[in-house]
């Protein structure tokens, strides 16, 4: 360890960056101007930076990749803010509100945007991807909600996402990238929700959260980071691969699994709206990502139990939260 380093005043400088990180999500969504909820984002940019970086290399390299792409995020947000204070016409107005959108879906790398995302998310540690995954979504999906108007431009950004997560994540090895694409496939089942019912956009982004933390606990816990990895660790515990592959099979909708119920509210609401074409594309696309995690998890399942078994025991916590999530939510629905 360097002599200058003092591991108490590095905990509070990180414990003042994850406050100011979260205070600036906070100042974003409930601000009254668009200029205070610019401010806000920029908190949480400036505040995530310091957060993100470490010693590794590839930490480094991915926190100066997220910087410059949510600056150039940034401008757009700023300069439709200017556009939309000119008020000149009404097609500037239009054309401003989809400049703001085009920054927002940025910031949360939703796709065609979504370019950043999978590269940064393989170079940070399993803490910081759970923070992309979650937290950093939830500001720039509030601040889409004030210009859901223009229904078109969210009806593309709906279809990218569902075409990319499925098509260009179906060959990938790294997990990380696997739950990039699978954050951008669960972006756009959560667009049309933004668009028609903020009380369903909550519900399937709690359940989301949810079963993206019990995936990050688990390989956070392990070291897992890779598909190789991921036969070779979970051949100690039966019992590790069955919870991991219930939460993959989750994330992916399955019934009777929990996630199943979100993409269940959104699929109802979407028929309420008679956009019949739009959620059978949306169904045959996640049936595609829903059929790489299966092809994943099975070919764990069936690795040689040549190794040694190992009693499953030290984790009570990340047990304790997958029974939560994937048997009694389930249950409290029926209520």
């Amino acid at each position: 360890m360097n002599k200058g380093f003092n591991p108490f005043l590095f905990n509070k400088f990180m414990n003042l960056f994850l406050n100011m990180m979260i205070m600036g999500t906070l100042i974003s969504i409930s601000s009254y101007s668009w200029l205070g909820m610019w401010m806000g984002l920029e908190i949480n940019l400036i505040s995530i930076i310091p957060l993100l970086k470490s010693k590794s290399l590839f930490s480094s390299e991915a926190s100066i990749k997220y910087f410059l792409t949510q600056a150039l995020a940034s401008a757009l947000i700023m300069f439709s803010i200017i556009m939309m204070m000119e008020k000149e016409s009404l097609n500037i107005s239009h054309l401003s509100m989809m400049i703001m959108s085009t920054g927002l879906l940025t910031k949360m790398g939703a796709a065609p945007f979504h370019f950043w995302f999978p590269e940064i998310l393989e170079g940070l540690n399993w803490i910081n991807s759970l923070l992309m995954l979650t937290w950093q979504k939830v500001a720039p999906m509030v601040l889409l909600m004030y210009n859901s108007y223009i229904s078109w431009f969210f009806y593309i950004i709906i279809l990218s996402s569902m075409i990319v997560s499925s098509m260009i994540g179906f060959n990938q090895t790294s997990i990380r990238k696997i739950l990039a694409y699978s954050s951008i496939n669960n972006i756009g089942w959560m667009m049309p929700c933004i668009l028609f019912s903020q009380m369903i956009w909550l519900i399937y982004l709690i359940i989301y959260i949810v079963i993206s933390i019990n995936l990050v606990m688990i390989f956070l816990y392990y070291n897992i980071f890779h598909l190789n990895q991921l036969n070779m660790v979970m051949n100690f515990s039966t019992s590790m691969k069955l919870i991991t592959m219930f939460n993959f099979l989750s994330l992916g909708g399955l019934p009777p699994f929990i996630g199943f119920y979100s993409k269940w509210l959104v699929i109802s609401l979407m028929m309420e709206q008679k956009f019949s074409i739009m959620i059978l594309i949306m169904i045959m696309f996640t049936l595609l990502v829903l059929y790489y995690y299966i092809r994943m998890m099975f070919s764990t399942m069936m690795f040689s139990y040549s190794m040694v078994y190992k009693k499953f025991y030290a984790n009570n916590y990340i047990m304790m939260m997958n029974l939560i999530s994937l048997m009694i939510l389930p249950l409290m629905i029926l209520l």
